[in-house]
């Protein structure tokens, strides 16, 4: 790797590495404090929520900037403060007031630093892989510890266990204080409105939209629902590292399947999959064998149903229309899907069904996703 690309390397690692604590485990410490289902919902759809607002308006303020690598240190830096907050607050209120705010700033600055990165890659783009997977490396690295540290020190600890890796992002920051994205036309909202009305495009981005909203009770409650059914904290730890090791090989391997089989075809195998990923989680969370047998098909439910995704963006918003394509499926997908998906998670893990409900509910949502993705098909 050359010298110049490693500081793209090296914040990749930390911001991937500080979101490998706070997603598997931003849970059970809000539960340790003593919220309820409700309250760790609201944490993550605030998380997902931000997502639709945050970049397009970060891309407005700093695209009128003639310092942008400026604001992008600076938004690293008030994504550490924010985040500081959460060493003082313990009541509801307080704590999604914090998360808000930290959000905002979290889920800002990476849309920016991914363009950065395709500016300092040049002519090269397809590097970028070399560069995004020490991303993956550093989220494998620390979700496949702090549970077991967590064991350790308590859950109640987890700020204080946390807060080191967004220092260590905002000093990986200060290095791109005098880099910029690439020169382009910003996508406009009238674009995408035009867009949405493509053919097919509707209907690909609600299978996009229903497939993060079953992933909720993954991203809310699967720590949690792993520890209910008596697993450990190194035990939950290792189950969330093998799906990110599944997911660093099948990400270089997709490619050659997407070439082969083709990304319709593929995608809906991905669907396929993950229903019974969610259905066998639900009813036999208490096996670690058949869970460790669960997080395999991550391969398909997360990292060939993403490239599956990206090959079919390029088909349906070709050329310059790939940022306001890009801004469509963030939007509907992370965004709106993230926000239902926290929501339906809460409310089932609040009623007599729990754990076991909310993955029997994300199996269904997955299921009409792949029922609307197969009547296209069939058309």
């Amino acid at each position: 790797m050359p010298a110049s690309l490693r500081p793209f390397a090296v914040f990749y690692f930390w911001y991937y590495a500080a979101l490998g604590a706070y997603t598997p485990y931003v849970g059970r410490w809000v539960d340790a404090l003593g919220h309820g289902g409700f309250v760790v919902g609201a944490m993550l759809g605030l998380w997902y929520g931000t997502r639709i607002i945050a970049p397009p308006a970060w891309a407005a303020l700093t695209g009128r900037s003639a310092r942008p690598g400026e604001w992008f240190v600076a938004g690293c830096v008030a994504t550490l403060l924010c985040f500081a907050g959460f060493l003082f607050t313990r009541e509801a209120w307080a704590l999604l007031g914090v998360m808000a705010a930290f959000g905002l700033f979290y889920n800002a600055v990476m849309p920016q630093f991914e363009a950065m990165t395709l500016a300092a890659l040049g002519p090269a783009p397809e590097q970028y892989g070399r560069l995004r997977v020490w991303g993956s490396v550093g989220f494998l690295l620390v979700a496949g510890s702090y549970g077991a540290l967590m064991d350790r020190v308590g859950a109640e600890n987890f700020p204080w266990l946390t807060l080191p890796l967004f220092v260590a992002m905002a000093i990986a920051a200060w290095p791109h204080r005098h880099d910029r994205p690439p020169e382009q036309a910003p996508a406009t909202v009238g674009e995408a409105g035009h867009l949405f009305k493509r053919p097919g495009v509707r209907r690909f981005l609600l299978v996009a939209l229903l497939m993060q909203l079953g992933f909720g009770p993954f991203y809310v409650f699967y720590t949690l629902h792993l520890q209910a059914a008596g697993h450990s904290g190194a035990a939950i730890g290792a189950l969330w590292a093998l799906g990110v090791l599944i997911e660093i090989a099948m990400f270089w391997q997709a490619p050659r399947l997407i070439a082969r089989f083709g990304a319709g075809r593929l995608l809906s195998a991905c669907l396929a999959a993950t229903v019974l990923r969610w259905t066998v989680t639900a009813l036999y969370a208490h096996s670690l064998p058949v869970m460790l047998l669960a997080q395999t098909t991550h391969a398909l439910s997360f990292a060939v149903f993403h490239a599956c995704c990206m090959r079919l963006m390029s088909e349906y918003f070709p050329g310059r229309r790939a940022a306001a394509g890009q801004s469509l499926l963030y939007g509907f997908s992370s965004g709106v899907g993230g926000v239902l998906g926290a929501g339906m998670a809460a409310l089932a893990w609040e009623s007599a069904g729990g754990g076991m409900l909310a993955f029997l509910l994300g199996a269904a949502v997955t299921a009409v996703a792949w029922g609307v993705y197969a009547l296209r098909r069939a058309r």
